[in-house]
């Protein structure tokens, strides 16, 4: 048996996130099955702000930046599954465990974050994921993360 497994472009992104320029960190996200699991992608280029000053002369993505777009994966598999497009859909970090940073994440970089739902259900406000970000399959950085999903009313 094979499960058909959705995406996100772009658009459908920008319909799901409230976050814009600088700080929409994740390009598109494959591999959506369900609320289980789904692989986010982060085209890393040397015109993100924050390499001005994330180290002139040697710029590298920043650790929190890399825990926020795997963050974001995961707020998208959640809207793309529970249908939340247009929806002004909020996001609150509550906790971030565990995290560990294995290599840098330079400009050129293609930046693939692996998510997994550890906890949450339809119709709830709490979910927890685990992370694993990479580089050309070398881990970059791993988390879990705990996060508040709420509708504005």
């Amino acid at each position: 048996m094979t499960t058909d497994l959705q995406r996100a472009d772009i658009q459908l992104i920008q319909r799901i996130l409230p976050h814009r320029y600088p700080f929409l960190l994740v390009d598109r996200v494959e591999q959506i099955d369900g609320t289980a699991s789904a692989l986010g992608i982060k085209n890393v280029t040397m015109n993100e702000p924050h390499f001005q000053g994330h180290f002139p002369g040697t710029p590298i993505m920043p650790g929190v930046t890399i825990v926020e777009a795997m963050a974001q994966t995961a707020a998208v598999m959640v809207g793309v599954t529970m249908d939340l497009a247009d929806k002004d859909l909020l996001i609150y970090f509550m906790a971030i465990d565990g995290c560990k940073f294995r290599r840098k994440v330079i400009p050129g970089d293609v930046l693939e974050m692996q998510v997994t739902t550890l906890r949450g259900k339809p119709g709830g406000k709490i979910w927890k994921f685990e992370g694993k970000a990479t580089v050309d399959g070398d881990m970059a950085a791993e988390a879990q993360f705990t996060a508040m999903m709420d509708l504005e009313a």
